[in-house]
């Protein structure tokens, strides 16, 4: 069971972890597409924000020995104010992989 993804070396405890292998349409090669779920507090939502507007990653999951770049296929969250104190959002985000 995967627990962690590392983003462009910052690491991110996951749930629901998925991983299939798809063609990419550009260049009709095979690459990595994962997908999960994961918490962000409204302590860590800037530095999170942040990272994701990168849209470009380095990922890797150790638990499957995966290292590939990576851009975001699709991302969305259960709630659009996390400054709030206190709060916690779910967090959703597909990734594909990418030639670099």
């Amino acid at each position: 069971m995967v627990k962690t993804v590392i983003l462009n070396d910052t690491p991110i405890e996951v749930t629901d972890f998925q991983e299939e292998t798809i063609l990419d349409e550009k260049t009709g090669k095979a690459v990595p597409k994962i997908g999960f779920q994961f918490k962000v507090t409204s302590e860590a939502y800037h530095d999170i924000t942040t990272l994701l507007y990168e849209m470009d990653f380095h990922v890797k999951v150790p638990e499957k020995k995966l290292d590939f770049p990576a851009t975001i296929h699709a991302y969305s969250t259960s709630v659009t104010n996390l400054y709030e104190e206190n709060a916690v959002g779910e967090f959703s985000l597909e990734l594909i992989g990418r030639e670099e």
